[in-house]
């Protein structure tokens, strides 16, 4: 499921930030790192720079991949470098899909470097035209180097109760079984509803005896879930919220101290129906856990 993992960078320190999870990832799954970097078409007199960049990150990052490694003397990662010109969330977009990658990773944000375009926005256009798996990785102002080696230990997989949000369980469990990560699944229920009336579509609140059936029934609806995961050795806990879903998926991840916040970046359908699209567009913006997206195949790319 996850043989090559693609990882852009642009020569900034915010950028790198993204390696020590991909190490670790690839480590983990061995899995091939395809490192790209993206130039400018006009900066071909910068082009052994670039080369010289590249492979200085690689040959650090085959020694830190070693630590990761399950077996003893197992084969070494496979890292390869490619760089690419032109638009950098299209060049990207596009080698994935050339090269069946399996995940990128990259981080939010990172515009100082010796190409200087901008990763943040970047990423938020790769995410928008992608079909592949997508770790956003908040950065931070932590040399890479002085990431802990365990630096994904819980991930916090959002449901709303539909098919759609769902496809992300197979990535999470298949992941979450390999890096020995634990796993918390998590529904928020919307206090209020809409009901429509004479003059337009007004709040309404549900009753307590509704709220205790809709807790009760989302319960067992995470523990079927959970158990699935507990099955294949995943240490595994579940917890249903009443709240606003985004402020919820914003704010708990930390109280349970989350490395990543897993979701379908589409949901439509199904017994809950808030609109996962727009609630990741909101912890995109909002949030400060990193991110593993995957886009349900219904959903259609902007």
């Amino acid at each position: 499921m996850y043989e090559k993992i693609l990882l852009p960078l642009d020569g900034s320190d915010l950028a790198q930030q993204a390696i020590p999870y991909a190490e670790k990832l690839a480590g983990r799954l061995g899995s091939q790192i395809k490192l790209v970097h993206v130039r400018d078409p006009h900066e071909d007199k910068y082009g052994n720079m670039h080369k010289f960049y590249l492979q200085k990150i690689a040959d650090a990052m085959k020694k830190d991949t070693e630590q990761y490694a399950e077996e003893p003397g197992r084969d070494k990662i496979d890292i390869e470098s490619i760089i690419l010109a032109g638009d950098p969330a299209q060049e990207i977009v596009d080698y994935a899909n050339k090269e069946n990658v399996d995940l990128i990773v990259m981080s939010t944000h990172g515009r100082t470097g010796i190409t200087r375009w901008a990763l943040g926005s970047v990423a938020d256009r790769v995410l928008r035209a992608t079909r592949k798996p997508l770790a956003l990785i908040r950065a931070r102002n932590v040399p890479p180097n002085k990431f802990p080696k365990n630096i994904v230990n819980r991930i916090l997989v959002t449901l709303d109760g539909s098919e759609q949000s769902e496809v992300v369980l197979p990535y999470v469990e298949e992941l979450a079984s390999r890096i020995k990560a634990e796993v918390a699944l998590l529904h928020v229920l919307e206090p209020n509803y809409y009901v429509y009336t004479v003059g337009g579509y007004n709040w309404d609140a549900y009753s307590e005896k509704q709220r205790k059936s809709m807790k009760a029934f989302y319960t067992d609806y995470l523990k079927d879930m959970a158990e699935k995961f507990q099955r294949r050795g995943i240490p595994t806990k579940y917890q249903v919220i009443f709240g606003i879903v985004a402020e919820v998926i914003i704010d708990f991840p930390e109280k349970i101290h989350a490395d990543f916040v897993a979701m379908s970046t589409h949901g439509r359908s199904g017994v809950s129906r808030w609109v996962l699209g727009s609630v990741a567009e909101r912890v995109l913006r909002a949030g400060n856990t990193s991110l593993f997206l995957i886009r349900e195949s219904g959903a259609k790319t902007e």
